[in-house]
Formats: structure tokens, C-alpha cells, sequence
């Protein structure tokens, strides 16, 4: 299996021309809008893949759960007015873009954390060469095949902490979404917003159906988590699979089931 990723993955004659139409097709998107202009002036390009995402509308309150450089707070800005962001990154450089990209907006709160299960610890973290698959789990032999160019270059010390420590019931206004995207640490991320995950209408989570990070929880983990917490799964999206059609990962979308509340 770990041979067809490989094949699959950095095939120049499968991928060096298909990407071209995509990455045109959402530059296009970019440009339509002002604050995603203000993105790319900076480096930035606004996640509007999320576009077609069947989010709730009038979202108050998003909490952006590896924010990187704030291309989901972008996004976010842009499709929910009325909201007020709490961005969490825990490395210096991409949370120094995130400032400066949501600069002036008066809506967005950064923390400078690691999300995980454990309260105020100090942690090791992982850093690929393409820091936004920077890990506090190390990275895998197969991340570094299905994606070229993801392997650790060092590592730093950060803060890792629970959401729901700091970050209280009081402080989410309802509707609210969360989404985490942590490179195989999103188990233990949600674990530690358990406190405060019934004050979430939607959650959406990036997962992994195959072990990328080593001892990363995977994406039946994930459901189980959150079905227990009282979410039902209501969406598939962004999948990624080999050319063999394996899955490799997927956003998945849980909503609060009626009458659920913590």
C-alpha cells in the first residue's frame, strides 16, 4: 500500500497539469472579494474551498482551531459577519500572518496555544518543511510519501493546553462552529474542549483514515468522540485518496443532534 501512495502522490505526470485549472479557478474567487484581496497581499489565500460547505448561517461565534496563517479565519470573516473569531496557533511565524491578515477586523482573538487534552504543558512541536503540517504528533514515513516535501525539519517548544480552560461557555455565542484541523492531534484536541463542545452547533474537523502521524486517532475515532458528545455526521467533504482510490483524509461536518446539550 505505501508504494501505490507513493505512485499515487508524486506522479509528475498525474498531478503537474491537473492542479492548474483548480488553482485558477480559485484565484478567481480570491480576487472577487476584498478581504481575500487583502489576504494574497500578504500571502495569504482565504480557505473558500469551504465555500460549498453547508455551514449554518448567522454564525456568532467561530473558534479556529489551527488557524496557520488565518486562511479559514479569512474565510470566516468573509461568511459570517456577525461572528467573532477566537484563532488558535501555537507556532510564532504563520501566528504572526494570522495577526496581521485579520489586523483591524476587531473581531478575531488569537491564542497562542497547542489545542490538546493536557492542561498548561510544555510541548514538543513537529516541524515540516511546509509548516502547516507542523504536528504535536511526530510526523509519519506515510505523510512524508503521500504528500513530498511534509518531512520535519526541527522542532520547538510550545504551550499546549485545553481549549476549555481557556475558553469559557459564557464566551461562545450561539450559533457557533468549530473546526479543528491539527494534523492527527484532532482527537486529542477535541478531548480537551469537552467542556465546552455543547456550546457548538456544527463542528468541523479534518481526519485521516490512515495513520500520517505516528499514533494519530483516526477518523471512526473521531466520529465516536463526537457522536458520544451528542453530534451526528451530516457531511463528506474534501476527500483525498490515492490514484488506487484509497482514502487518505476528508473534512468531515457534525452537527448538534435536537435536544443535546452539555
Amino acid at each position: 500500500m505505501v508504494q501505490r501512495l507513493i505512485f499515487a502522490q508524486t506522479d509528475p505526470r498525474r498531478h503537474a497539469g491537473a492542479d492548474a485549472p483548480r488553482k485558477a479557478r480559485k484565484l478567481m474567487r480570491l480576487l472577487r472579494r476584498p478581504i481575500y484581496r487583502r489576504g494574497l497581499r500578504s500571502g495569504v489565500a482565504a480557505a473558500v474551498e469551504h465555500d460549498s460547505i453547508p455551514y449554518m448561517s448567522g454564525m456568532r461565534t467561530v473558534v479556529d482551531i489551527g488557524a496557520h496563517r488565518g486562511q479559514f479565519a479569512l474565510f470566516a470573516l468573509e461568511r459570517f459577519p456577525e461572528a467573532s473569531l477566537v484563532c488558535v496557533e501555537p507556532l510564532p511565524g504563520p501566528r504572526a500572518k494570522l495577526s496581521e491578515v485579520t489586523a483591524g477586523s476587531g473581531r478575531v482573538r488569537i491564542l497562542g496555544v497547542a489545542a490538546s487534552n493536557r492542561s498548561e504543558d510544555e510541548a514538543a512541536m513537529h516541524v515540516s518543511s511546509r509548516d502547516d503540517s507542523s504536528s504535536l504528533q511526530a510526523i509519519g514515513d506515510l505523510q512524508i510519501s503521500a504528500f513530498p516535501g511534509t518531512e520535519e525539519v526541527g522542532r520547538v517548544t510550545v504551550t499546549a493546553a485545553r481549549l476549555d480552560s481557556l475558553l469559557s461557555v459564557e464566551e461562545i455565542h450561539e450559533p457557533a462552529l468549530l473546526k479543528v484541523d491539527v494534523q492527527g492531534h484532532e482527537y486529542e484536541a477535541l478531548e480537551g474542549c469537552s467542556g465546552i463542545l455543547g456550546a457548538f452547533h456544527q463542528i468541523a474537523v479534518e481526519v485521516s483514515f490512515v495513520e500520517l502521524y505516528r499514533g494519530q486517532r483516526l477518523a471512526g475515532d473521531v466520529t465516536v468522540l463526537l457522536e458520544d458528545a451528542g453530534f451526528s455526521l451530516t457531511g463528506v467533504f474534501d476527500v483525498k485518496r490515492t490514484v488506487a482510490g484509497e482514502c487518505l483524509q476528508a473534512d468531515l461536518l457534525f452537527e448538534r443532534r435536537h435536544g443535546t446539550d452539555q
